[in-house]
């Protein structure tokens, strides 16, 4: 498994797993439904030659597998960069989400030596994810109550954080 940069060979294989509801439900609102071919070509346009890259393309068993991602934080949160992850369904439960995690902390300690704090936002019911943060030695710092609406659903984030 690796990380890599974003390709336009990647543009059909991204409209077609990234269009998916269970995804969707998962991510933040940026992340569209349906996710169309134009969606694709746009993420890739946008995140391709980006130099340090701050979104990879998972790739497993030389298939694309998901996409995973660093937000940098600014002003007095400089220092820290939240963490994104999806996994296409068909290699969920296949140790793919908790592989991607390990690797996004090497990507920033070699691209954003600045960086001392990581943290990722599961929605309350999205169990997979913080089991993949935690076997990646992410702590639950906190949990948000009522910080999220998704799909008209108010709902709790967990605050998931790991230092560098």
């Amino acid at each position: 498994m690796v990380l890599r940069q974003w390709i336009k060979e990647d543009i059909e294989s991204l409209a077609k797993l990234a269009n998916n509801k269970n995804i969707a439900g998962n991510m933040s609102d940026r992340f569209p439904f349906p996710y169309t071919l134009k969606d694709a070509e746009e993420w890739i346009t946008l995140n391709e030659n980006k130099n340090p890259a701050a979104n990879f393309a998972i790739e497993a068993d030389g298939e694309l597998a998901g996409g995973c991602g660093i937000m940098m934080m600014k002003d007095v949160y400089r220092c820290s960069a939240e963490i994104g992850y999806w996994i296409a369904e068909p290699f969920w439960g296949k140790g793919v989400a908790t592989e991607a995690v390990k690797l996004l902390p090497k990507e920033i300690r070699a691209n954003y030596p600045e960086i001392i704090r990581v943290f990722a936002k599961p929605f309350a019911y999205n169990k997979a994810s913080m089991k993949v943060l935690e076997k990646n030695g992410f702590h639950l710092e906190s949990i948000r109550k009522k910080a999220v609406t998704k799909n008209n659903i108010v709902m709790d984030d967990y605050v998931w954080v790991k230092l560098l």
